[in-house]
């Protein structure tokens, strides 16, 4: 059964860096595309980066661009993000996804998602 497990949430300060790792298991995950989403309590889950499969190229929210990077190890089977000069705005649920998107903001478009992982930003 394929899987997707996301590590490396936490509780952070302003300011500080965090990376989120996306494990894939069950099946190779190197032929989708890969995608971060966040939710905050209350609010709609919003797209935060995406890593095309084919192109490798890479989209982010105007929110998170030049701040969060988004990258891939197929021979891990894992994907990251890495998260600087957190701020308190990005504190969510942050959640892994795999598709072979047509629109690579949308969440319907991803077809395996992870169980999704915590991160809080304090002021």
């Amino acid at each position: 059964q394929a899987q997707l497990v996301e590590s490396g949430g936490g509780l952070v300060q302003a300011g500080d860096s965090l990376r989120l790792s996306c494990a894939g298991s069950g099946r190779t995950f190197g032929g989708f595309d890969m995608g971060w989403f966040r939710q905050a309590p209350g609010k709609e889950r919003e797209f935060v980066a995406c890593h095309k499969r084919s192109s490798s190229n890479t989209y982010y929210s105007d929110s998170v661009k030049g701040r969060f990077t988004i990258s891939r190890d197929n021979a891990k089977n894992t994907v990251y993000l890495q998260m600087n000069s957190l701020k308190p705005e990005d504190t969510a649920f942050y959640y892994c996804a795999a598709g072979i998107v047509a629109r690579y903001n949308s969440p319907r478009d991803y077809i395996y998602w992870g169980q999704g992982i915590q991160v809080t930003v304090s002021s």
